[in-house]
């Protein structure tokens, strides 16, 4: 392979290494008083304002949306990273939700992490 074509090649693939979506490492919830706090980890190849997680969502088993964490800047030297929602309401006799999670590049993954409700 000609050296510019290795180059371009070799850049191509680092690019869609980089890509990848966010991966929810752990997820935990706590009844509160008010409805469930959420615990969840994520790790990402966060790269810098250009791209990074910048959200997660908890979504019911119809793909309801119940919450949303808005993460407000990159984690470049902090992976895996973990943050909180808290007071998510949640139905009577709902028994797991999901963690659906985002990045700025590919926006929100179609993979939802499973997350059990002991009350």
């Amino acid at each position: 392979m000609k050296p510019i074509h290795f180059f371009f090649a070799a850049l191509l693939s680092a690019t869609s290494a980089v890509a990848e979506a966010p991966v929810v490492v752990k997820a935990v919830a706590t009844p509160a008083a008010m409805g469930w706090d959420f615990d969840v980890s994520l790790a990402h190849g966060d790269t810098g304002w250009d791209h990074y997680a910048d959200a997660w969502q908890i979504e019911d088993s119809a793909g309801s949306i119940l919450g949303t964490r808005t993460l407000h800047h990159p984690h470049v030297n902090e992976q895996p990273f973990t943050r909180s929602l808290r007071q998510v309401m949640i139905p009577d006799g709902t028994r797991e939700v999901f963690v659906r999670v985002k990045c700025s590049q590919t926006h929100w993954k179609k993979e939802r992490y499973s997350v059990s409700l002991n009350r």
